[in-house]
């Protein structure tokens, strides 16, 4: 297997998919199963064992001994429980390995142990996993065998969601209803289900894994704390789509292997823009299988890693001085029949639908740019947003030349007569033909863009799920497809809702213009350019954490059903505590790196320069020391400064400790430990500059980024 080359012989080998499942049941319990899929309804016991069978004896077929329920808590990563399947029974001498349908459906792992935001409690330990048969089941290799790995969902004993994958399929069965209605109420009869689609792009960083493990804040918080820049970074633009190393092709060719294998269809891979930096892109999938191939492929890349002496680094901003790493979350709406609901067609100024959902996502992203930002809201997304390489913390939408001046129109004049049209480009060489232009450039300062038929969310941090931003670009749309379906469906004919629906496009063209921005999203301009439009910039986590429990935000989410008011109110309460504790860490890091070898190594150093200087004045005469002392005393200056940073940044972090996890403790990180990190780093990074790289106690940037 692992020689073959032709990937499309072991393309999803390790994936118990729909073919493997009609191959193994019954045609009667399988088209149960599908009437199952299509109702809605419990799974028929009988079905359930015969789907289980089948799975047990396609899993031992590939070598598994365990099996178990895949699920994605609040943690952010996923989690497994591994159950043998052995019964401790014996039938001819041999034991008897079992697999029913109960464990198919049902696990009962530890909810207690998880974030739970209050809804839990360790006397109330309770939970269900329970199969998602929309996401098929895979076998994992590694170090603990081959796993029979089913994707589930994970709620509490009194029904609320604790994972990520339950809001997101609530969202894309609201989603799907809502635009069905649009479309039937636009005249469209053929389409009977509407499928919300992701590609999710993950930018990671690759480091020798010896030096990783000899940087301590890398190890515990996934990020250098410390580091002066090295004298080149990433000015000279030569990493970027440049020719990658042997060492990093080795692992990028058995990442590959594994994801396709895993049925994840891993299409473009590239260096990025800073040193050590690459990227990985699949190709468009259902949003919920693409969520969980994500979570696959973060996972493979730091397995993967680790077998070619590497690590992989999925934090947004590892590295001070050179570009962080995000995750475009590529989303778009598509029905059962083919049809892109964000396909604009040759004259978009006439596609009335295209339009219609246009606008509908435009009036969506305006009215909840406070919870698209939100749905990013990680620590080490604050470091990257609006830092000259990411999206800004402003949330507008880019939708290209052709398409705003379209918008322009229908706000100027009430409709839109024309769509500009962008001819070809012809390079003056013979050998290169010419070739047609796209409709409209590309804005990759952009958070919300328009990439021709489909929009690409840009400030979804590398580290995180896509499974929150999709969940809330869903609910959006589906709130705007709603309202404007209760109006269409008001006509009493085709030409009626025709007429009523362009009375919409161009109202909600009125109303939305002012989300809409082509310029340079990095410039100060622009944000003085959204105070007056009004548009919202929250900079922080902290900030941006209480979206999730506005009025606005709970009718939202419970008039699709896609959360409770209790469920967004543990959710705000995890990220509150989250946040502390990832600031905690890095605190604590810090502390630990520069009292125990920092500060040792600044007084070794300056220890060696005065015996030095003493040498050299004994030798010499004290005159021909004197650039020696200018050293020594720059070095004890910062030694000082470095020491009183140290103090002040641990009473800091001790005051926070004592704090109850909440809103007011966050806050206390973000504007009191969070400064005094940075006044110890300034320090720390300064004496890295005139300490002897062979007194330094670890590697510096240069080793880390430059030497894999």
């Amino acid at each position: 297997m692992e020689e073959n080359t032709n990937v499309s012989e072991f393309f999803g080998c390790r994936v118990f998919d729909d073919k493997a499942l009609r191959k193994r049941i019954s045609k009667e319990s399988y088209d149960k199963y599908q009437k199952t899929l299509l109702d809605g309804k419990e799974l028929e016991s009988d079905v359930a064992n015969d789907i289980a069978k089948a799975m047990k004896e396609w899993a031992l077929e590939h070598g598994c001994t365990h099996y178990t329920h895949w699920f994605q808590p609040m943690t952010g990563i996923t989690a497994e429980k591994h159950d043998a399947f052995v019964s401790g029974k014996m039938e001819n001498d041999k034991q008897i390995l079992e697999f029913s349908g109960k464990e198919l459906i049902k696990g009962e792992p530890d909810a207690s142990s998880f974030p739970s935001g209050g809804l839990r409690a360790t006397f109330e330990a309770r939970g269900y996993t329970a199969w998602d048969c929309t996401s098929p089941a895979f076998i994992k290799n590694d170090a603990a065998g081959s796993i029979l790995c089913i994707p589930t969902i994970f709620c509490s004993y009194t029904g609320e969601a604790l994972d990520k994958k339950t809001p997101l399929l609530r969202s894309s069965q609201a989603v799907a209803t809502q635009a069905m209605r649009v479309l039937k109420a636009l005249g469209n009869t053929s389409s009977k289900q509407v499928k919300t689609n992701v590609g999710a792009e993950q930018e990671y960083f690759l480091v020798d894994r010896d030096k990783y493990k000899a940087r301590k804040d890398l190890v515990f918080s996934g990020r250098t704390l410390f580091g002066a820049m090295p004298p080149k970074g990433q000015e000279l633009e030569d990493h970027y789509f440049g020719s990658i190393r042997e060492r990093v092709g080795a692992f990028m060719r058995d990442v590959n292997k594994e994801l396709w294998m895993l049925g994840v269809p891993a299409k473009t891979q590239h260096n990025e823009v800073a040193p050590a930096q690459h990227e990985l892109a699949p190709v468009y999938e259902e949003a919920n299988i693409a969520t969980d191939h994500n979570q696959l492929v973060m996972e493979t890349l730091k397995k993967v890693a680790e077998r070619h002496n590497l690590m992989c680094i999925l934090h947004e901003k590892p590295f001070a001085g050179v570009n962080g790493s995000g995750k475009h979350n590529n989303w778009s709406l598509t029905t059962d029949d083919g049809i892109n609901l964000f396909s604009p067609g040759k004259k978009p100024h006439e596609n009335i639908t295209f339009l219609v959902f246009l606008m509908a996502i435009l009036k969506g992203v305006d009215k909840h740019a406070d919870l698209l930002r939100e749905s990013v809201a990680v620590p080490g997304n604050d470091l990257r947003l609006g830092a000259d390489e990411a999206p800004p913390a402003i949330v507008s939408a880019f939708l290209g030349e052709q398409l705003e001046d379209i918008i322009n129109q229908l706000v100027e004049t009430g409709e839109a007569k024309t769509s500009i049209q962008k001819g070809t480009v012809n390079m003056g060489l013979s050998a290169v033909p010419e070739w047609k232009k796209d409709a409209t450039d590309r804005n990759r300062t952009s958070p919300f863009a328009f990439t021709g038929n489909k929009f690409e969310f840009r400030m979804v941090g590398s580290s995180d799920s896509v499974a929150e931003s999709t969940t809330v670009l869903n609910a959006l749309a589906a709130e705007s497809f709603c309202e404007i379906a209760d109006e269409l469906e008001k006509a009493a004919n085709a030409k009626e809702a025709e007429k009523i629906a362009k009375d919409i496009i161009v109202k909600l063209a009125k109303d939305h213009r002012r989300i809409l921005f082509s310029g340079n999203g990095y410039s100060k301009e622009w944000v003085e350019e959204a105070v007056k439009r009004g548009l919202p910039n929250i900079t922080n986590m902290v900030d941006s954490i209480e979206a999730l429990t506005t009025d606005k935000s709970v009718k939202l989410f419970e008039e699709f059903g896609i959360y409770t008011r209790k469920e967004l109110e543990s959710r705000a309460e995890i990220k509150y505590e989250m946040y502390s504790k990832q600031i905690n860490i890095e605190a604590r890091t810090m502390i630990d790196i520069a009292s125990k070898h920092i500060i040792p190594a600044i007084i070794q150093g300056t220890t060696e320069l005065a015996t030095s200087i003493n040498q050299v004045v004994s030798a010499i005469g004290e005159e021909m020391a004197s650039t020696q002392k200018e050293i020594l005393y720059e070095m004890s200056a910062n030694l000082t400064d470095s020491k009183v940073a140290l103090e002040n940044l641990s009473d800091l972090a001790d005051k926070a400790s004592a704090m109850s996890y909440g809103k007011e403790m966050a806050v206390f990180y973000r504007d009191k430990v969070i400064p005094a990190m940075n006044e110890l780093r300034s320090n720390i990074d300064a004496a890295e500059m005139i300490v002897s790289k062979s007194t330094w106690p670890m590697p510096s940037y240069g080793d880390l980024i430059f030497e894999v």
